[in-house]
């Protein structure tokens, strides 16, 4: 797993013709957006009106996000998605013919118009651009792929306002002929690209499309709030969707007033802008790394404390006024304190990168196929509630409150602590992973071992595996790119602090029959219940840790488990699996009784995870435990 690079997608005709799309469309919405700006200054219009058209334009374009998500959800789930993608990409074309038009008349009328209907376009096209990657990404692959979007997104939205701003100041007195030109050209271009990604299959082909809005944005809503992971991490979305609203929306005045730059020069703002946009397009890849190509929400609770930590200090950089004014990139660079502006900007948005991929993913690994393009539009329809708040409360409290852009800095921080706190106290599975996720990466390096090509990417199995340590169940976890409901001996399950990591990752207790014989029982129910379900299940058939290294005999509940499921209809595969290198942990029971706490004997270990062929039918325990024997090297 370590030798594979997200990268690699984007030479995959799956992955790059998508890519490619969504970036482009990205692009263009900005070009076009900044080419009206850049034509308002070529037609000499007055202060007033530029100000008019800054406050109508995003609302202009954020419209159709409440009147029609639902609906453009309800036709996502429907349609073959392909079939889409080419359609909205031909609405663009259209659109922009519009556009062109406008610029070309330098009609302000038409380009708010063609402005609206590219916000249709964009709403049709929402649903589509991450329902589709479950589809067409491996579980493994969606963290990396969703950061590949973020940082593909994150880097056209800058370079089209670049591209866009400086059409009107390059081409002159051409500007409306280049700018028409130019967002044509780049409608057509997706258009052709959209050609090109493969097939995929509706979500709910037989659905029937309701198109009154209103009831359809609340069935929507409703629907994205059925789970509480996937309810939070929406909410969580929408928080990054706010919080990067406020943010940049603060950049200009900022970069003119606290950082120096000259007035009416954007030099200093694209600057910031694009120190944040690299930043997070950096958190963005950085994710399939420090997640091992799983679907890691642990990283969620590092990204949001980073992100206050570095706004902090961005805030305490510069709380003032700019000691120089009228500088332009160079000259600001070359002040005293620049640098830890800089840092501070590049890692706010690196953390935002982490905060808001893992939240996509988690969404997209958690809801049915049949749902997803709708709960999407939900993601939308709540994202843009958030983003029109966020620019409500930006005005209230520079305009009522006369807070500096500093002081609303500092709150944005704060606010980003305690939004991000409520958020992991009503889902404690987010903190509990990141507490998980920061034991494992500091103790051990894993190299996991065939896991990609036998634990099956979607459907019920049985994963079995011998038992060395206390944080067997957390390497596992950390490995297999699915959720995983883990059985442990009821002991292991109630250590203290260790407890709480087990209940929240919904772990199931058992006993012996012996010992508890209720317990037992609800505990092989639970098991059949979570296979009927189609989800992975994980049991250790030795019943205890290994007291001398080696694996004992394996026990014949997992020969219960395989018959009752065989005996509803139902068989399960069973995925054999072998972790290497945990005997000499300070978990396990080498050198001592149990629970005897020892200093490692060194950290950031090296330990294997090694999975094997799934064994279909109904093998015997001792099948299962030779198989497992092999995978760890006994018989050599």
């Amino acid at each position: 797993m370590s030798g594979h690079s997200q990268f690699a997608l984007l030479t995959q005709r799956r992955f790059l013709p998508y890519f490619i799309v969504q970036a482009l469309g990205a692009f263009n919405d900005n070009v076009y957006r900044q080419a009206i700006i850049g034509l308002l200054f070529f037609l000499g219009v007055t202060t007033e009106q530029r100000s008019l058209y800054a406050m109508l334009a995003p609302a202009i374009f954020i419209l159709p996000y409440f009147l029609f998500s639902a609906i453009a959800g309800q036709v996502a789930e429907k349609l073959e998605k392909q079939r889409l993608i080419v359609i909205t990409t031909a609405m663009e074309i259209a659109i922009m013919s519009l556009a062109a038009a406008g610029f070309l008349l330098q009609n302000m009328p038409v380009l708010l118009v063609a402005l609206f209907c590219t916000g249709v376009q964009s709403t049709l096209f929402g649903p589509v651009k991450y329902s589709v990657l479950p589809a067409i990404l491996k579980p493994e692959e969606l963290t990396g792929g969703n950061g590949l979007v973020e940082m593909g997104t994150s880097i056209s939205i800058l370079f089209g306002m670049i591209f866009g701003g400086l059409i009107f100041q390059l081409a002159g007195a051409q500007g409306p002929a280049v700018a028409a030109t130019a967002i044509v050209l780049l409608a057509v271009t997706g258009n052709l690209v959209a050609r090109r990604i493969p097939r995929v299959d509706a979500g709910a082909p037989g659905l029937k499309v309701h198109w009154n809005p209103l009831p359809e944005s609340l069935a929507v809503l409703r629907m994205a709030r059925r789970q509480p992971a996937v309810r939070n991490a929406i909410l969580g979305v929408s928080w990054f969707w706010f919080f990067g609203t406020l943010l940049t929306s603060q950049l200009p005045a900022y970069a003119e007033v606290n950082l120096g730059g000259a007035s009416g020069s954007a030099a200093l703002y694209i600057g910031a802008l694009a120190l944040f946009s690299i930043g997070t397009g950096a958190g963005s890849l950085l994710c399939e790394k420090l997640s091992a190509r799983t679907v890691e929400i642990g990283l969620v609770p590092l990204g949001a404390f980073g992100m206050s930590a570095f706004l902090l200090d961005l805030y305490f950089a510069r709380s003032g006024a700019a000691p120089v004014a009228g500088l332009d990139l160079a000259g600001f660079l070359a002040q005293p304190g620049s640098l830890r502006i800089v840092v501070d900007l590049m890692g706010i948005g690196l953390f935002a990168g982490l905060f808001v991929v893992p939240l996509f993913a988690l969404i997209q690994s958690r809801t049915p196929a049949s749902e997803m393009s709708r709960v999407f539009a939900a993601v939308n329809i709540q994202n843009s509630l958030f983003i029109v708040s966020a620019a409500l409360v930006g005005i209230a409290l520079q305009q009522v409150l006369e807070w500096t852009i500093p002081q609303v800095l500092l709150a944005l921080a704060i606010a980003n602590l305690v939004v991000a706190g409520w958020i992991f106290a009503l889902v404690p599975e987010f903190l509990m992973r990141f507490l998980s996720w920061l034991m494992v990466r500091a103790l051990y390096r894993m190299r996991p071992r065939g896991i990609e090509d036998n634990v099956p990417d979607e459907g019920a199995a049985l994963i079995v595996c011998n038992h060395v340590s206390y944080m067997d169940a957390l390497i596992l976890a950390a490995s297999i790119p699915r959720p995983v409901r883990f059985v442990m001996y009821y002991r292991i399950f109630n250590i203290p602090v260790m407890r709480w990591i087990f209940r929240t990752a919904r772990a199931i207790p058992i006993a012996g029959a012996r010992e508890d014989p209720a317990l037992m029982q609800r505990a092989f129910d639970e098991i059949d219940a979570t296979l009927a379900e189609g989800e992975l299940v994980c049991i250790f058939p030795e019943g205890a840790l290994t007291k001398d290294g080696a694996i004992a005999p394996f026990k014949s509940g997992v020969e219960k488990i395989l018959e009752r499921a065989a005996q509803a209809g139902r068989p399960v595969p069973v995925v054999p699996m072998a972790l290497r290198g945990m005997w000499s942990s300070m978990w396990s029971r080498r050198d001592g009784r149990l629970g005897r706490m020892r200093v490692p004997r060194r950290f950031r270990a090296q330990v294997e995870v090694v999975a094997g062929v799934p064994l279909d039918g109904q093998p015997s325990a001792q099948e299962i435990e030779a198989r497992v024997r092999e995978l760890r090297g006994d018989a050599a």
